[in-house]
């Protein structure tokens, strides 16, 4: 009987590889946040998926043996998102190994990123990957991690970032991490391993890094680039580049947002080699010329999505990290956040409970009504909706929650699909800022000892 593998960030570049490959050994589920279209693959069943949603990512891993996790840095589904990239990230692992442990999963499989030797040198793309390890490790279900520097294979975005370089540019003044030495895997190479990994008892728990057969630098990619697109360009480094300089150069000559290239910039600027005195530590076939004139000149699978509803995108989502020193609860967080509003804004601003219902009052007037929501709660997670209140434009979407995270080390404090009443500029001017600002300084008042 085959194995069914759940799929989360199934429209991605590996999803797609993996999907094209396997979908005949393995009866694959595939998460989408959006309609999924698909005809080129009969056999695999897309299922809808809110991963912000617990309930909704919970019953989209239903009947999985396995899960292969991809998701990063999620484009946001919604109007305004009020989020870091690194905050997002770990919500979004900690709701997939909630769902991943009440289901039952067998193994968990995540592309994370090759870790820099020097702890202190972490990147916040590099920090945000190892925590999404570590979040996706905390539960019961065995986790499996696959630390990979560049993938490169067709359609993949970060060797689109060096092929539309090299087209665009005859002359390129490098900066020096553009040297850094780094070991690229060839696609065939990453779905080898992933397979190779699912249903291994050796490798539960285990981190392994992974490698192609050979060593180069960025550098050394735009010139072998150059070389199969038969382009004549001048390639040389120069020292005083800025990093945040060169950021901006290559978004700017590659055609790609700089949400995407600042945190890839970050990772290449470290030694991407992987360490081969790790217990696991896994070397590919494909070399690098192989990998780049594949990538060039082959095409990858297409799966055609649809997008959310308007009123899903006219939505907004605030995802906050809040500090906990004293390691208390959610629960305790979440009750304390309604007294604290109260002495904080004395008489203007006041909280008031009654069974479930909590009111916030500007002097007599409702601006929010959450209603708790005790099935779907406990100690470490507590869920409201957000059922009214002049300031809520539709009563029946948006709820907030508060969790621990990282064996509550830290609280996430998150709205999500909150519909406004108030016109949009006003709203984006006046209470998202109000918000934020709230949220700052109840941090730091959880902060005093």
């Amino acid at each position: 009987m085959k194995k069914r593998v759940a799929i989360a960030g199934a429209t991605g570049f590996i999803g797609r590889w993996f999907i094209d490959k396997y979908h005949e050994k393995y009866d694959i589920i595939a998460l989408s946040r959006g309609e999924v279209k698909d005809t080129q693959y009969p056999s695999v069943e897309w299922r809808k998926a809110d991963l912000y949603s617990l309930s909704s990512t919970t019953k989209a891993l239903s009947g999985a043996d396995y899960a292969l996790y991809l998701v990063h840095s999620m484009n946001p589904s919604t109007r305004m998102n009020q989020s870091s990239f690194e905050n997002t990230d770990l919500l979004l692992a900690d709701n997939f190994a909630r769902s991943a442990e009440a289901c039952g999963l067998i193994q968990i499989v995540f592309i994370g990123g090759i870790l820099p030797k020097e702890t202190n040198q972490y990147s916040k793309h590099l920090k945000s990957r190892y925590e999404t390890e570590r979040t996706l490790a905390s539960r019961k279900i065995p986790l499996t991690t696959i630390r990979a520097g560049i993938v490169v294979g067709p359609g993949g975005s970060s060797f689109q970032v060096v092929e539309q370089l090299v087209k665009r540019l005859p002359v390129m003044a490098c900066p020096q991490w553009c040297k850094s030495p780094s070991e690229p895997v060839d696609i065939k190479d990453i779905l080898n391993f992933i397979e190779r990994s699912l249903g291994n008892q050796e490798v539960y728990g285990q981190a392994i890094e992974v490698a192609g057969p050979e060593e180069t630098s960025y550098m050394k990619m735009l010139k072998i680039t150059s070389q199969k697109l038969h382009k004549k360009r001048m390639i040389f480094s120069i020292p005083f580049f800025t990093l945040g300089f060169s950021k901006l150069w290559v978004a700017l000559f590659s055609v790609t947002s700089y949400t995407f290239v600042s945190p890839l910039i970050d990772s290449l600027r470290h030694d991407m080699r992987a360490d081969e005195t790790q217990a696991f530590h896994w070397r590919g076939k494909v070399k690098i010329e192989d990998s780049i004139e594949t990538a060039l000149y082959n095409d990858h699978p297409k799966i055609q999505r649809s997008y959310e509803e308007e009123e899903e995108r006219n939505t907004v989502r605030s995802v906050q990290r809040l500090n906990n020193p004293h390691n208390k609860s959610a629960q305790v967080i979440a009750d304390l956040y309604s007294k604290w509003l109260d002495r904080y804004f004395k008489f203007i601003l006041t909280a008031k409970q009654e069974d479930d219902i909590v009111r916030f009052h500007l002097f007599n007037m409702v601006l929010l009504e959450l209603t708790y929501m005790p099935n779907r709660s406990d100690e470490n997670r507590r869920l409201f909706f957000i059922t009214g209140g002049v300031l809520c434009k539709r009563s029946d979407m948006g709820w907030l929650e508060f969790r621990s995270v990282m064996n509550n080390q830290h609280i996430i404090s998150a709205i999500h699909r909150f519909v406004p009443a108030l016109p949009w500029l006003i709203y984006k001017y006046t209470q998202a800022i109000g918000h934020l600002f709230i949220m700052n300084q109840f941090n730091r008042y959880l902060k005093k000892p």
